[in-house]
């Protein structure tokens, strides 16, 4: 995603007020593929509800600047580039679809926060973006099952 000037007074923001070099690397997404999952799922992080995200390995082969790095840091924007907070990537497990686990649906925040709403949601989810980008997805794909923290919130 680019990085708009919005992204980028977070960032200098979040840079200033935790002592953090400017000139580090990060990373600027947003959640989801509409407007208002990404503005939903971005209102869940700032709440603390959401912790975790997941993202289909295939399609992060494709997006290399967008593929998690454990350690790393990311400006979240909503789909129109508004910058939300600063995250920084815990965790990084790379599991098939159907070993993703009920710990790990609740940590993602999302509707009722059970894995069955979880597998219901993501299996759409990741089937329509597998069809998008020419890529199957079955039960074996493997997703990317990252854990994150909130370090920095967009109060500008």
């Amino acid at each position: 995603m680019k990085r708009s000037e919005k992204a980028m007074k977070l960032w200098r923001a979040f840079c200033a007020a935790s002592g953090t070099d400017l000139a580090l690397p990060f990373q600027v997404w947003h959640f989801g593929n509409t407007k208002e999952m990404a503005a939903d799922l971005g209102k869940l992080v700032v709440s603390g509800l959401k912790t975790a995200t997941g993202s289909l390995v295939e399609a992060n082969a494709k997006r290399p600047e967008e593929t998690p790095v454990l350690g790393g840091l990311s400006v979240v924007t909503d789909l129109g580039g508004e910058a939300i907070c600063v995250i920084q990537t815990t965790e990084i497990r790379y599991l098939p679809f159907d070993e993703v686990d009920a710990e790990f649906a609740y940590d993602e925040g999302e509707g009722d926060r059970t894995y069955q709403y979880w597998r219901d949601v993501h299996w759409t989810y990741f089937s329509n973006e597998a069809h998008h980008l020419g890529l199957e997805f079955n039960e074996r794909s493997l997703i990317c099952c990252e854990r994150f923290k909130v370090l920095f919130v967009d109060e500008l």
